[in-house]
């Protein structure tokens, strides 16, 4: 594990790609010791288990189990949910170790990044606890077992996981969704919107794991995709993403984006108290930025004004300790106790900024921009948010990248993501890995089994594993670390 760890902190020492010929081909490699992976999250892959009971497989105890199996919820139109049964998953719960001997033989990962479920570890409110040793009484010990095992089968597999402490799932003790879709006002457990409550509970659920498997993991991500959060559950839920609670709040939402730093700021400290071999690092959603109209003086300031808000002010907050809780772009609060100690990127999508007269939300003046799409494929992108984190000078790894249309997406997506990747590493941006969203294909949130995103496609009766042909791709990348 340590020396597994290790090689990828020397990727340091040979950041540039080369060019060479083998046997005729023109390669572009990558640097020496990167890490090639794929990643999951627990609530999406575990559920649909072949032969464990169902009550064991599946982790009911969480605001997302709440928000896809509630029949009210399912009913309500404006959550855009896909109903499909949680069964439905492709099984990792108990299927991990398979899956894991597929990453290392067959596709030649060295790494993946995965999920520890809050919900599974603690199911039930602890209550008032001051300390991560109290907390520890609480604890759901069937569950550390488990993910004791989980973790030894990747050890055993020669695989190094990156741990996820929240991708997305929050329990219900602490969030319930359909209370609070109902009224956000009035919920009791307001997840999110009770920063207080949620940034000390998370602080110490952080410092229980880190305290429990931090002889097994080294490398922590703390939020996954925190915009995310935001824009899903208290912005703009729409038919791409509703996230529990599925409100339109914008003030809240911008409250929410800055309790969200804090959070990762408690978290990142929590976890160095009891792991002194941690690395943490924030997993944001970066996206590219192009104005409506390049010659509109208009739309130029409203992409950057997009770009400040989506990219920056989370980043400037939880790395360097840079508050604008209004979004004016002048710092309001600083402080010394927050930080990274890598980047973890997600990338996806572009974003075209179209210029408003008028703030879309009254009070900050930045959000003076209209965003023309939601989801458009541009592969050069990669490079190009690779490039802005490396910005904030802290070692990079891509968390996530990928595309729910598989079909050509090796030559489509797969490879010109790459090369854009490749064109930062070669300016000098500091890339250690890659982590290819998804392993499997998984129950994509409000979507159900609707989309596919994974290296293996999954047989939703059989749970069969078949390899994809971007997986075929990904496999030949990562056995030569070079791109032909």
């Amino acid at each position: 594990m340590r020396l597994i760890a290790l090689s990828i902190l020397l990727t340091a020492c040979s950041s540039q790609s080369s060019k060479e010929e083998t046997g005729g081909e023109s390669m572009r490699s990558f640097p020496e010791g990167f890490q090639w992976g794929a990643a999951m999250a627990g609530f999406q892959v575990d559920p649909g288990c072949p032969t464990m009971a169902i009550e064991d497989c599946e982790d009911r105890n969480s605001d997302w189990y709440q928000w896809t199996t509630d029949p009210d919820l399912i009913a309500n139109s404006g959550n855009h949910l896909s109903g499909d049964p949680l069964s439905m998953g492709p099984g990792h719960w108990e299927l991990y170790p398979e899956d894991f001997e597929r990453a290392a033989n067959e596709l030649n990962l060295t790494t993946l990044r995965v999920s520890l479920e809050w919900s599974r570890l603690f199911p039930e409110d602890p209550g008032d606890v001051d300390t991560v040793e109290d907390l520890a009484s609480h604890v759901n010990a069937d569950a550390v077992e488990q993910y004791t095992r989980y973790l030894e089968a990747m050890k055993t597999a020669g695989i190094t996981p990156m741990v996820t402490l929240n991708h997305y799932t929050l329990p219900l003790w602490i969030h319930d969704g359909k209370a609070c879709n109902d009224d956000i006002e009035t919920c009791e457990d307001a997840g999110w919107a009770d920063p207080e409550r949620m940034i000390k509970a998370i602080g110490l659920y952080s410092g229980f794991c880190a305290m429990t498997f931090g002889d097994q993991v080294d490398l922590w991500a703390t939020i996954n995709e925190p915009f995310a959060i935001v824009l899903a559950g208290y912005m703009f839920p729409s038919a791409e993403r509703t996230n529990p609670p599925g409100v339109i709040n914008p003030a809240l939402a911008l409250e929410v984006a800055f309790s969200l730093a804090e959070a990762h700021g408690e978290m990142y400290r929590m976890v160095h108290a009891y792991d002194d071999n941690a690395r943490v690092g924030g997993v944001p959603n970066l996206v590219a930025v192009r104005p409506s109209d390049p010659d509109n003086p208009d739309d130029v300031q409203a992409a950057e004004n997009l770009d400040y808000v989506y990219n920056r002010a989370w980043m400037n907050a939880a790395l360097k300790g840079e508050f604008d809780r209004d979004l004016d772009g002048v710092i309001d609060e600083v402080r010394d106790d927050m930080g990274m100690d890598f980047i973890g990127v997600n990338y996806y999508t572009r974003i075209t900024a179209k210029y408003v007269p008028i703030s879309l939300v009254p009070g900050y003046p930045m959000l003076n921009f209209f965003p023309e799409n939601t989801w458009e494929e541009y592969n050069p992108g990669l490079g190009e948010v690779a490039r802005l984190a490396h910005e904030y000078d802290r070692p990079i790894m891509i968390t996530e990248t990928g595309t729910p249309d598989m079909d050509g997406a090796a030559d489509r997506v797969l490879k010109p993501a790459l090369e854009g990747l490749l064109d930062a590493i070669d300016d000098g941006v500091e890339v250690e890995g890659l982590y290819f969203w998804s392993l499997i294909d998984n129950y994509e949130w409000n979507h159900g089994m609707d989309m596919r995103f994974g290296l293996y496609a999954v047989d939703t009766d059989t749970k069969e594993r078949t390899l994809t042909g971007v997986g075929s791709a990904y496999a030949e990348i990562a056995a030569t670390n070079a791109l032909p």
